[in-house]
């Protein structure tokens, strides 16, 4: 079991949640509002993605992110900030017998245009989401070959900004561990990312096995979506790893009450002091991760 938690909050994510809880974050000001809520509360690390500020859509703007940040700075609390450089990797496949008509919701661009926005602004941690994934009931794939993850990977290190490994699947994990006997990654932390229609489903069995297939001595963390938000939570912790919690993957404090960012990180709080764990500060966070100091 792990005493000492990094408890990260993943705020909005790129998902259809605006106008399903009135706490999910759309613009800049909402956004960083959130996170430094969720830092108030006991978070060690918000993860942040951005959104169109008119429609709710998800956005790869860097201008947003750099708001963002900057509201974050300038409220005056200490948080580690890691940005997803997940977008621009869904495709929707076209209907029936017509599969090359992609649809409306296709948002493809290459692995180094992925990271532009870190590029710009360094945050302490950026994702990489380590695979190719069916998501979801319909036509989308989420998709991440193996030769755009190496020249993700290998730029992430050149940028010196730490690379959160997002591992959906059993695969996932075992290219990620391709990646560093290749060189391409530095001591990488990693997410086990469960529950999430196709991918690895948010169980014990399946925890457990992946954990028993990291590297020897990696910093990892889980989660499960939904319900099984808080399960995962305290698997990931008798396991001996970290948690994320927030919005992005969880609408719901209990039936029927619509959770915030600030509420999802005090349940955890709880849960972990119930257990006998405690939460870890952003400083504490940074030498368990062994993370650079950003200005």
């Amino acid at each position: 079991m792990n005493h000492n938690v990094i408890i990260t909050c993943a705020l909005t994510g790129a998902g259809d949640t605006v106008g399903k809880n009135p706490h999910v974050p759309v613009t800049p000001e909402q956004i960083a509002a959130s996170a430094v809520e969720a830092a108030k509360a006991g978070a060690t690390v918000v993860h942040c993605h951005v959104r169109h500020p008119q429609t709710g859509k998800a956005s790869r703007d860097t201008a947003l992110y750099r708001e963002v940040m900057e509201r974050i700075r300038d409220a005056g609390v200490d948080v580690i900030v890691n940005l997803t450089a997940g977008m621009g990797g869904d495709l929707e496949i076209g209907p029936g017998e017509d599969p090359m008509r992609f649809g409306p919701g296709t948002d493809l661009i290459g692995p180094l245009a992925r990271l532009v926005h870190v590029d710009a602004l360094r945050p302490e941690i950026c994702t990489l989401d380590c695979g190719t994934l069916n998501f979801g009931d319909g036509d989308t794939i989420y998709v991440s070959t193996p030769a755009a993850l190496r020249a993700g990977a290998r730029r992430i290190t050149e940028l010196g900004v730490k690379a959160e490994l997002e591992i959906f699947d059993t695969g996932h994990l075992w290219f990620a561990k391709q990646m560093m006997a290749e060189g391409l990654l530095k001591d990488p932390l990693f997410q086990l990312c469960l529950g999430i229609p196709w991918g690895a489903p948010a169980d014990t069995t399946t925890m457990k096995a992946m954990v028993d297939n990291l590297p020897a001595g990696a910093t990892w963390a889980g989660f499960g979506i939904g319900r099984m938000q808080m399960p995962m939570a305290a698997q990931a912790v008798l396991l001996g790893g970290h948690v994320r919690v927030g919005l992005e993957d969880n609408l719901w404090l209990d039936k029927g009450v619509h959770a915030s960012n600030g509420s999802l990180v005090e349940r955890v709080r709880q849960m972990l002091g119930c257990m006998g764990a405690r939460a870890m500060t952003p400083a504490e966070g940074r030498v368990a991760m062994g993370l650079k100091p950003r200005h």
